[in-house]
């Protein structure tokens, strides 16, 4: 298929295609007249692409684990290996996330709970004071 089919089909514009053929992670045929023309495959081969770089893969990781053009085989040990190594990277993000939320979840209450009678100036002051001392006692 030309790539504009393949762009209508997979939702991605015709130079990300472009960009992705360049980069190695799909192949086109030259037809005679110039023209691109892509395997039917190319279109499972975009989505596995996009899917993997909205999952958090680099184009290298990416291309390290698409199936061998050869072969047609996917590295099988090498994808469930590289799955799990992100998987593990997702959790740890997460737990990095909600630590960060819990932290700034505390500086909101400090800040609305200040003293009564206290200036905007001072309750700054106490909670810059309040932040230098969790950061030491971390």
């Amino acid at each position: 298929m030309k790539i504009g089919e393949l762009a209508k089909r997979t939702g991605l514009a015709a130079s990300r295609i472009r960009f992705y053929e360049a980069s190695g992670l799909i192949a086109a045929q030259r037809q005679a007249n110039g023209y691109r023309e892509y395997p039917p495959q190319a279109e499972q081969t975009l989505l596995v692409i996009t899917r993997a770089q909205q999952s958090g893969f680099s184009l290298e990781e990416i291309r390290r684990l698409l199936p061998d053009p050869v072969a047609k085989s996917w590295p099988h040990d090498e994808l469930l290996a590289a799955l799990r190594r992100k998987v593990g990277e997702i959790e740890a993000m997460q737990a990095r996330l909600a630590q960060n939320k819990a932290q700034l979840l505390a500086t909101i209450a400090d800040i609305e709970n200040k003293p009564e009678g206290m200036q905007c100036g001072e309750n700054a002051e106490r909670m810059l004071a309040s932040l230098q001392s969790r950061r030491q006692s971390e």
